[in-house]
């Protein structure tokens, strides 16, 4: 990666960077990643020193490193953090478009208009809004290993992580189906916010015990004779998939709610 010095982004282009207000008026001090998580954590709380690494990588920060390789942030890399953490809460824009508006403001441009802010749906709207997303997809429907990678906007890289972690597999023809496809796209939004395959192991883990507790409900009806009976038993499944991802929901925010 090139090294450069990203240019300012001000201040009001920044809604919430209060603090890196206060640290740009401190001169050229430079912020250890401790510090800028400090800085961040008024305005974002649920950022963490994996996502900031995370953000580095992806090319829309650029720290300076000390000769013994530590990070070392100034007040505009504070600003373009926030300005990405920002963006992505708002308006949840994938971080190409973020880099799209961050490159227009490095050039003296305004970056392009914001969508308006949008209201997320609660767990269990958008758990259930996955599920049918996941099982909506065309019977049959099969993807090339490079076109499930752009349809998730992943790298090759990160798809072999997630197959070591048994995350995504391939079907015995070695394309993707639907499923796949939604689990991909998933595991890369939540790599967005730090969470790495290992962290994914124990959902993966839950997953596989829900899928067995699944089939020993619907196995006898599988095994019957009569196709009614059989066809009764995929729609069995299917109700008991979404009522099993509804309730893994709701405890996430039970969970959650008794934590505040």
């Amino acid at each position: 990666m090139t090294a450069h010095t990203p240019s300012p982004v001000e201040p009001t282009q920044v809604p919430g960077s209060r603090r890196a207000g206060e640290v740009r008026r401190r001169g050229d001090e430079l912020l250890s990643i401790g510090a800028v998580l400090t800085f961040l954590r008024d305005d974002f709380p649920e950022v963490t020193i994996s996502k900031i690494r995370f953000l580095e990588a992806e090319g829309l920060v650029e720290p300076q490193r000390t000769p013994s390789g530590y990070r070392k942030f100034s007040p505009a890399d504070l600003e373009r953090l926030a300005y990405v953490l920002r963006v992505q809460r708002d308006h949840y824009l994938p971080l190409r478009v973020i880099r799209e508006h961050l490159d227009a403001i490095e050039r003296g441009e305004a970056p392009p208009a914001l969508p308006a802010a949008e209201v997320r749906p609660g767990p269990l709207e958008e758990a259930d809004r996955e599920l049918v997303a996941a099982s909506g997809a065309a019977p049959g429907v099969r993807l090339g290993r490079a076109e499930l990678l752009a349809a998730a906007e992943a790298e090759e890289r990160e798809l072999v992580e997630w197959e070591a972690y048994g995350l995504v597999a391939a079907g015995p023809d070695g394309g993707y189906d639907g499923e796949a496809l939604q689990v991909a796209r998933l595991v890369a939004e939540l790599g967005r916010y730090g969470l790495e395959p290992r962290h994914l192991r124990a959902t993966k883990a839950a997953a596989d015990r829900e899928v067995s507790l699944v089939d020993q409900v619907v196995a006898p009806l599988r095994r019957h004779r009569n196709p009614q009976t059989r066809a009764h038993a995929e729609a069995t499944a299917r109700e008991l998939a979404t009522l099993s991802v509804r309730l893994h929901a709701a405890m996430v925010q039970a969970g959650l709610r008794a934590r505040q």
